[in-house]
């Protein structure tokens, strides 16, 4: 005679669901109060840059050898920065991989065609992620500051992250209005949802 497998009462499973949202709760709470103290105060507008910046452009999808509205948005925001004297140089920062379409190189490409000077343009293919964006533009190009563009869903984790193990950053919103709005509601959800608290979990356990 063979005995069955004792299941759990319907009222354990219960309980152990509940923790684990429980827990999820709380690291989401804490990844997004982390990320919302560490960029308070660093999100400034274009005419409060200062003169001679460095513009940190974080990379985003390209195809066709364009770049996607997310990463043109932050390119064109850059271009006005250094239009107006506040940025004297642009790092590009992205996945140069030929898989990825090679991002760094069409950002570079994009901003040539606008007339930025290619010696203004530094380049960083390794940045495969904001992390390490940051952590490179300090340890690969020497940066002490930075000036972070990217969307504003994405940039208070961007500045968090930098304050962690880049140069010292403030951030300018790149606005979007070519954006889908169902796409920048989607990102603010997976920023708020996922990304911030893994990066509160990687920094805590690295």
């Amino acid at each position: 005679m063979t005995t069955r497998p004792r299941r759990r009462p319907p009222a354990v499973l219960g309980r152990l669901v509940l923790v684990a949202l429980v827990v999820v709760e709380g690291i989401v709470a804490a990844a997004n109060t982390w990320v919302y103290f560490a960029a308070r105060t660093r999100e400034v507008v274009p005419a409060d840059v200062p003169a001679g910046s460095t513009a940190l452009v974080l990379g985003a999808k390209v195809s066709d050898g364009e770049p996607g509205v997310y990463v043109r948005a932050r390119l064109d925001t850059a271009i006005g920065l250094y239009r107006s004297g506040r940025v004297t140089t642009i790092l590009n920062s992205g996945n140069g991989s030929s898989r990825y379409g090679s991002e760094t190189d069409v950002m570079r490409a994009y901003l040539e065609r606008a007339g930025i000077p290619s010696s203004a343009i530094r380049d960083d293919p390794a940045g495969y992620d904001t992390e390490r964006s940051c952590s490179r533009a300090r340890s690969e190009f020497g940066l002490s500051k930075v000036v972070l563009v990217t969307q504003g869903f994405h940039l208070d984790r961007a500045i968090a992250l930098c304050r962690l193990d880049g140069p010292d950053p403030i951030g300018v919103e790149a606005p979007c209005p070519d954006c889908a709005r169902w796409t920048i509601a989607r990102n603010h959800a997976r920023e708020a949802l996922l990304a911030r608290p893994r990066a509160l979990l990687s920094t805590v356990l690295r």
